[in-house]
């Protein structure tokens, strides 16, 4: 397969690109000058790129869809403080190519079934039966999606099983703080780290490859913490889960964005709540940082990071 061109995390305006990519939307709109043109955002292992096919054509509006391979030929500009490809040729892979649409997607480095097994060795290390059996019961119901669901659309983690690397990377910092923190108790900062985004498998449309196509309805109108709350009553019903227990499962899911305004109507008023908080907020902002520094540099800035404040961070020279 000829794919020479740089990794799209590598681009930098000025830059030529010709190479194989992958179409993970595609949209057609109008010009203010009311000629259409298409959007798409492209894809590869290193990262995405918006990319613009001004004056489209009728066959050109029909002719492409999301998650295909096209080879696209264009340059590179910068509008906004961030990068994007103007398209001058682009077309859809033949047989001919050669080429692998999984070879495209970015993933967690872990496969999904190691990471799965994983957690279920933190779900075996729950004391409370009580606990155990409703943490055990949804993981096992949701474990299909979970080997493949990003952990959101668009931004942390937003890779194929990046919901599943999220969360087996909070239960290895939280066995670590466990042992600073010793007053906190470990059943239920696990069930809450486990639960906590257990319902984007429900508030997000995605395909095998981990790419998200929009929310869905229930998303969208409830978010994945009322559909966790929702999933959580049920199978405590279900089960015979006591109420205490579901109690503070619920709140550990509602509270953990901390803000009214990021959809957690309550903040945190047990420890393990506050933790999970924190955890959470720390793994996707090092995460952030990792992919947004990953082609820098040394000595340079990224650019602009709109989930770390829209800041451009800096890699040391040291």
């Amino acid at each position: 397969m000829n794919h020479d061109v740089k990794g799209l995390s590598a681009l930098e305006p000025g830059s030529r690109a010709d190479g194989f990519f992958l179409v993970k939307s595609v949209e057609t709109k109008t010009a203010s000058n009311g000629k259409n043109y298409i959007d798409f955002l492209l894809s590869d292992k290193s990262g995405d790129i918006m990319g613009k096919l001004w004056e489209s054509t009728p066959d050109d509006e029909k002719g492409f869809a999301g998650n295909s391979i096209v080879k696209v030929r264009g340059v590179v500009n910068k509008w906004k403080d961030s990068v994007q490809l103007k398209i001058e040729k682009i077309r859809n892979i033949t047989g001919e190519d050669g080429v692998n649409v999984e070879d495209f997607v970015r993933s967690a480095p872990y496969e999904g079934e190691q990471m799965y097994n994983v957690m279920l060795g933190y779900i075996s290390k729950i004391k409370s039966e009580d606990i155990k059996r409703i943490v055990a019961h949804i993981a096992e119901s949701k474990k299909e999606r979970l080997l493949y669901y990003p952990a959101a659309k668009s931004n942390h983690h937003a890779i194929r099983a990046g919901l599943l690397y999220h969360v087996t990377t909070m239960l290895a910092s939280a066995e670590l703080l466990l042992g600073i923190y010793d007053f906190l108790d470990p059943d239920i900062l696990y069930a809450g780290i486990i639960l906590h985004d257990i319902s984007k498998l429900d508030e997000m449309d995605a395909n095998e490859l981990g790419i998200v196509s929009d929310y869905t309805v229930e998303g969208k109108l409830l978010g994945h913490i009322i559909q966790a709350i929702k999933e959580l009553e049920l199978a405590g019903a279900a089960l015979g889960t006591s109420k205490e227990v579901l109690l503070v499962l619920q709140h550990m899911i509602l509270s953990h964005h901390y803000e009214a305004d990021f959809g957690s109507p309550k903040k945190p008023l047990i420890p393990e709540a506050e933790m999970l908080h924190h955890l959470d907020m720390i793994d996707a902002r090092m995460y952030d940082f990792k992919n947004a520094l990953s082609d820098v540099s040394a000595g340079d800035f990224s650019q602009r990071v709109w989930s770390l404040e829209n800041r451009a961070v800096y890699k040391p020279s040291l």
